[in-house]
């Protein structure tokens, strides 16, 4: 398929698929005069960039998961791996903003009562 079908079966722009290719994120397809031909195993690729994005992976991060695809099926335990520790920095930063939640709350009714006194350490 050519690259029109590519991006709109997967989500994406030509332009996003270009650049993919430029960095090294997908592998060069093969040509058929001057047009580039995708196969269904690009098209799932791309999907799978995609959503990585959407769920906060740079592309970067998916660099290093994909070195070790190239043309194979995908490393699903590097992928999971992956997944795990983008988990876990997800819930560090959950709690980190709960934490100034949390301060916000505290700030605002300090000063709802008339404002810090003396006390004007931040909790």
């Amino acid at each position: 398929m050519y690259i029109g079908k590519a991006a709109q079966l997967s989500g994406t722009t030509v332009k996003s698929i270009r650049h993919y290719e430029d960095i090294g994120l997908l592998p060069r397809p093969q040509r058929r005069g001057a047009y580039r031909i995708y196969s269904e195993q690009s098209v799932e690729l791309l999907v799978f960039i995609k959503c990585a994005q959407q769920l906060g992976f740079k592309l970067k991060e998916m660099q290093a998961i994909l070195d070790l695809h190239r043309g194979q099926t995908l490393p699903w335990e590097v992928v999971s791996n992956a997944i795990a520790r983008k988990k876990h920095a997800v819930a560090s930063q959950i709690e980190a903003l709960q934490q100034v939640h949390a301060g916000l709350v505290e700030f605002e009714s300090r000063y709802a009562m008339g404002g810090p006194g003396l006390d004007l350490a931040c909790a």
